[in-house]
């Protein structure tokens, strides 16, 4: 017996020093790297120049609009130099993206297909006039790195999982996520195996890779007089906090540009970013001009627009990062794959009617009875839970610039809108909702596409991917298709965002504009010159409404749906600080009668290729400041997800397709950016 309980103690001892082993030897592989004591410093001295041939100078523009006309494309997309995007298998380059844009068909091949298997192909609906391949400059490095043989963090287990030679006790269908989470969960930090002690090898190849990005822009950029395509450098910064979302897309207006792309691993917050971009390109070069577009507000946790007021910080830092974040980011992305981020109903702290169309793609259900943060901001929008704010929300953070401005003498908030895609396969939005085949390698399979929910052991991810939609896309208003006028329309804010269709809205407000302006043939000569047209402000207290010349053309492509409707939403602060809206109908018939067949998707009804109206605020305050945007809806049509049920077989229908809380048809739309009325100075 005495020997039987030595031999089992020997046994435990061993386990027990095989489970320490384990424990330091998992702890070793996943060090983090130290962050430089002059990190920031470093950063100010990055190189800024251009990459491109001097010698290919661009063209003058053949076609020249002067009252600029809508030119469509893609400012959010990812390709396989992104860890999102390999983590689910995608060989997409950026030279596939552009092609893509351009009208060319893309493959959707997997790393690790059977060699008999032929995957998808996709193409979109219409080619687009200007993109951006904006790929994650977090984990840039780490990514090459893990799949270069003779690197030294090639043999490390980060890169193991990465790559998927190591895999964890999860399904199958889980095992992307899990080669995701392997660099997410490092969060602000690098990974001392692949990166070295001090990060250094993993800021060298992110060099490597920005290179290689621009090249491909480079490349794509149409030089001639026809100026048919247009591409800007740009990456994504990704920053998150709690579980919530801060992310940024960094667009630059020239091919001079830092030679080095600054991650939330450099700068663990907005402002630093910030100031960086200020300091090194806008005012540090003059031939370097950049800004950042916010994204996925929805997921922020009231933290994207959180009002510098509310910080604890001195009055004159308040106001300093105010006016720095006004310069940077003068437009927002309202719509993605990942949500609308418009507005929502049921947050107790905004007044007025609810807003039918706020239900409009949301990853956490309309009816799910969620707290207001209030005038805190909240965690875990990334995880769809905690609290909802309306400084989560594009409609109610312009509403809250206005209170800011009375405030801090400044609006923080005056921002344009725009839409995106976020596609991690480098197919930026196809433009309808029939046959999209997602936004992750994994997507590409319909089951997959349909799934209800998924949540990742340790409660590190949760997601819906059937809530997940098609994605959205920019239009700018500008004289010509090139670089320098589209970033100029940018900065003004003349911009929109649709949820795919090619949807061309316009919106302009003035104290002259004629009531018969749309009949009129010169309507645009006489709106530019009589008024603002959006992303402008009225300053000055009017005795009665200004007058709002809105418009809007159909998606001429024959698979798109008619219109229905123009809306006009109204935000204001009252005397009490409280946030109000309003929506009005201004354009079209709610009433048509349109619908869609739930068997077939077939639409009946009438609707619009052309709407137009001329209106005035019928509660207009004159002593009220407050934001006006145009929302134009099409006719009824299936959401992308009922054309997917419909194309299975009854017995091979996931639960998703009989779900009574997943919409089975929606009505696209258009956004403009705001007009601002602004009675005092």
């Amino acid at each position: 017996m005495a020997n039987a309980f030595k031999i089992l103690g020997t046994v435990l001892l061993l386990l027990l020093l095989v489970l320490l082993g384990l424990f330091f030897w998992v702890r070793y592989e996943f060090a983090r790297s130290e962050r430089p004591d002059n990190e920031l410093e470093r950063w100010m001295d990055v190189t800024v120049e251009s990459l491109a041939d001097r010698a290919l100078v661009k063209t003058p523009c053949l076609q020249q609009y002067p009252n600029k006309r809508a030119w469509f494309g893609g400012l959010h997309v990812h390709t396989r130099a992104s860890y999102d995007a390999t983590s689910f298998g995608s060989l997409t380059t950026a030279n596939d993206a552009y092609r893509f844009a351009q009208g060319a068909p893309v493959t959707l091949a997997l790393r690790g297909d059977p060699p008999d298997y032929i995957p998808p192909t996709v193409q979109i609906s219409s080619p687009m006039d200007f993109m951006a391949v904006t790929d994650h400059a977090s984990a840039l490095g780490e990514t090459r790195l893990c799949w270069q043989p003779d690197s030294e963090g090639y043999a490390t287990l980060p890169c193991r999982l990465y790559r998927g030679e190591v895999q964890l006790p999860v399904e199958e269908r889980l095992q992307p996520l899990m080669r995701l989470v392997t660099f997410a969960i490092f969060g602000k930090h690098r990974s001392a195996r692949v990166c070295g002690p001090d990060g250094a090898l993993c800021r060298a190849e992110a060099v490597v890779a920005w290179r290689e990005n621009q090249l491909s822009a480079e490349a794509h950029l149409d030089r001639s007089e026809h100026c048919q395509f247009t591409t800007f450098h740009a990456y994504e910064y990704t920053l998150a906090e709690d579980s919530s979302n801060l992310h940024r897309n960094v667009f630059f207006k020239s091919s001079t540009i830092p030679q080095a792309p600054m991650s939330a691993t450099d700068a663990p917050r907005a402002d630093l970013l910030w100031q960086w971009l200020d300091e090194v390109c806008i005012s540090g070069n003059e031939q370097c001009d950049a800004i950042a577009i916010p994204h996925n507000s929805n997921w922020s946790s009231g933290r994207m627009w959180f009002p510098p007021s509310n910080l604890d910080l001195p009055e004159d830092e308040r106001v300093r990062l105010g006016k720095l974040r006004a310069r940077i980011e003068p437009l927002a992305e309202i719509m993605q794959v990942k949500g609308d981020s418009e507005c929502r109903n049921g947050i107790p702290s905004v007044l007025g009617a609810a807003d039918e169309f706020c239900d409009f793609e949301k990853l956490r259900l309309p009816s799910e009875q969620i707290p207001d943060c209030g005038e805190q901001v909240g965690s875990g929008g990334m995880m769809l839970s905690g609290c909802v704010s309306r400084y989560s929300y594009v409609r109610y953070a312009l509403t809250a610039g206005l209170a800011e401005r009375a405030k801090l003498g400044f609006n923080p908030f005056q921002f344009g809108i725009i839409a995106a895609t976020d596609t991690h396969n480098g197919t930026p939005t196809p433009g309808i909702e029939k046959g999209s085949l997602g936004s992750h390698g994994s997507d590409r399979d319909v089951q997959n596409r349909l799934l209800g929910q998924v949540d990742v052991p340790g409660d590190i991810a949760r997601g819906s991917p059937v809530r997940y939609n098609p994605g959205g896309i920019a239009g700018v208003y500008a004289h010509e298709n090139s670089r320098n006028a589209l970033f100029e329309a940018m900065r003004r804010r003349e911009t929109f965002g649709t949820s795919g269709p090619r949807i061309q809205p316009r919106l302009f407000a003035g104290t002259t504009l004629d009531a018969s302006l749309c009949a009129t043939p010169d309507m645009l000569s006489k709106a530019y010159a009589q008024g603002v047209p959006m992303g402008g402000e009225l300053t000055g207290r009017l005795r009665q409404s200004p007058v709002f010349l809105v418009s809007a053309s159909a998606d001429p492509n024959s698979v798109a749906g008619a219109l229905q409707r123009i809306q006009i939403i109204k935000g204001w602060i009252d005397r009490q600080g409280q946030t109000h809206q309003a929506v009005y109908e201004v354009a079209g018939d709610p009433d048509n009668g349109a619908s869609v067949d739930p068997n077939s998707c077939e639409v009946s009804g009438t609707g619009f290729q052309q709407l137009c109206s001329v209106w005035q605020d019928p509660d207009f305050a004159s002593d009220v400041a407050a934001v006006y945007y145009a929302r134009v809806l099409e006719n009824p049509s299936c959401r992308w997800s009922h054309y997917d049920c419909l194309s299975l077989p009854e017995d091979e229908r996931p639960d998703s397709c009989s779900d009574p809380e997943l919409p089975w048809q929606i009505q696209e739309r258009a956004w403009t950016s705001p007009i601002w009325y602004l009675p005092d100075a």
